[in-house]
């Protein structure tokens, strides 16, 4: 199962092929993808991405996962989720949205069991 590409990025919005209605932020991996809630886990800009905002996506069999941290970067993605997925044997890429779109894209083009997490604002 391929990784859905995401089709366009603006402030505020993300669409990803194959989906109808547009997200704020979202999560994708191979076969899918949803709007990423971050009350669900109480993630905020700082401290920021948690291991538990990542569970959903590592249980889908990532072998790299792309975290976007917004448009300016707001959204921080601390030591202790980097070495999360390390110690899972998952590669992480973190980098501004725009860019961290344009690598997940890449990577799913290729084949690469690519999961990711978008940030669309800050």
């Amino acid at each position: 199962m391929s990784s859905p590409e995401i089709a366009s990025l603006s402030w505020g919005q993300m669409k990803v092929k194959g989906c109808s209605t547009p997200y704020k932020d979202c999560k994708v991996w191979p076969g899918g993808s949803r709007s990423w809630d971050w009350r669900e886990t109480g993630t905020n800009h700082s401290p920021g991405v948690q291991p538990a905002d990542l569970e959903e996506v590592v249980k889908k069999g990532v072998r790299t996962v792309v975290i976007g941290r917004g448009m300016s970067e707001a959204l921080q993605v601390p030591p202790s989720t980097v070495d999360y997925l390390k110690k899972k044997g998952i590669d992480v890429v973190v980098l501004q949205t725009e860019k961290a779109v344009q690598e997940y894209n890449a990577l799913a083009a290729q084949g690469v069991q690519v999961g990711g997490l978008f940030h669309s604002t800050c």
